[in-house]
Order: C-alpha cells, then structure tokens, then sequence
C-alpha cells in the first residue's frame, strides 16, 4: 500500500500543470470566455504568500492573478480553491513543526468575505488570526465574514 502524501508534497506535486485549456461551448457560456488556466497548487500558494499583514485576497481575486500570468480568460474556480486549502494545511504543517514564516491562509477568504471552514483549524482559528490582524469577523447566518473586507483587498 502506498505511503499518503503529505501536505507539502501535494503542493509540490504539479501534476503537469499549469496549464490552459479551450472551454466547451456550453462551458464559454456559462463562464463567459473561452480559455480557462489550471494552475499548479505551488501558483496557488505563492499568490497567497504575498499578502500582507492587514490585508486580504480572495479566491475569485487569486484566480484573476492566475488568467493573466497564464494569458487565460479565467483561471479554474476549483483548482483555485483545492489548492488554497492544500497551501492553508501544509502552512499549519510546517508551523507545527516551529517554522514561523508560513503562508497567511487566514488571508484569503471564499467569495463574499466568507471565512473557509475547511482551513486547518476552521473558522475559530481563522477568526482569531483576522482579528488579531484588527479585522472585524460577523456572523450572517451560518456563514462568518469578514466586515468591510472590499477595503482591505490587495
């Protein structure tokens, strides 16, 4: 049976990407374009590590950066979000570890502002990452967002 892979591994793992691929014709429709880019997780994750202290990204903001780099219409909605979620764990991997210079996940939020539940762990932690960084996290139904956080885009 073979070894899992561990968090830094799968972000390592470029799986021969990235790359570009022509949308199908309902698919252009439904997307508006006609390319799409798939990055590589490694992408995702230097995208991430550029934010600084105070401000914040998005997924649909990481995933603009990587259709320009890439000369795409969009760049993968869900490639963009696996990968973020894959850098978010091997960043709390390697602080596990001792390291204090790891990636921000806490930074980048899912559309809306929404906080991910999926980073390593979930809302709470991310919450108290923001609000040690002077962000104002609110409740709106089940879901947490960040208040204000058009403000704070980098």
């Amino acid at each position: 049976m073979a070894r899992k892979k561990t968090w830094r591994e799968k972000l390592l793992d470029s799986k021969d990407l990235p790359k570009v691929v022509l949308l199908k014709e309902d698919a252009q429709r439904h997307w508006k374009g006609h390319t799409m880019a798939i990055p590589a997780p490694a992408e995702v994750n230097e995208i991430m590590e550029t934010v600084p202290d105070g401000r914040l990204i998005t997924i649909g903001e990481i995933r603009k950066a990587i259709a320009r780099k890439h000369g795409a219409d969009i760049g993968c909605p869900l490639t963009c979000g696996i990968f973020s979620w894959i850098a978010a764990h091997a960043a709390a991997d390697k602080a596990a570890e001792g390291n204090e210079k790891i990636t921000p996940y806490w930074r980048t939020l899912k559309a809306g502002g929404e906080l991910n539940p999926k980073y390593p762990g979930g809302i709470e932690n991310q919450k108290k990452h923001l609000e040690s960084e002077g962000h104002k996290v609110i409740q709106k139904g089940k879901k947490y967002i960040v208040e204000n956080y058009e403000k704070y885009l980098f």
